[in-house]
């Protein structure tokens, strides 16, 4: 297998299908959404859930766990009051409060190698609850 980029903080390794799917996402609009997860076992981040062309945001937030971390990438696409068709990706880092601390902490930890190794992510939202991600809120940041 193929290795696309090692985390130098922690070791870890995101996997060259976590960078197809992103740039799968972000060109081709194959997917609407991804979820990462890290295999502490092996120490790479691969990919957990690709969503859709056609399923949205809600669908991203019922894929989350509601015990265990995770990193996201959702392709928002929106029309701005110039009647301009635009798409921002968002990067989530999920971190719900019934975690462990160990998962909590290496996500954390984590989390900036992969989003270097993700390029063309607009906005990044840091998440323990669903309240703390709502669509209001993307919605609010990419305008």
């Amino acid at each position: 297998m193929a290795m696309a980029f090692k985390m130098a903080t922690t070791g870890m390794w995101v996997t060259d299908e976590c960078k197809k799917s992103f740039m799968d996402m972000k060109w081709k609009k194959e997917h609407r959404y991804i979820v990462f997860k890290i295999d502490e076992g092996s120490r790479l981040v691969t990919v957990d859930k690709l969503g859709g062309p056609t399923d949205g945001y809600h669908d991203l937030t019922a894929s989350l766990p509601t015990d265990d971390c995770r990193y996201a990438v959702f392709d928002f696409d929106f029309v701005t009051v110039d009647n301009c068709r635009k798409s921002k990706i968002f990067f989530i880092a999920w971190s719900p409060t019934a975690s462990r601390i160990r998962a909590k902490i290496l996500y954390a930890t984590s989390k900036d190698g992969l989003r270097r190794a993700l390029d063309g992510i607009s906005y990044e939202l840091q998440a323990t609850d669903p309240t703390e991600m709502g669509f209001d809120l993307i919605r609010d940041i990419a305008k």
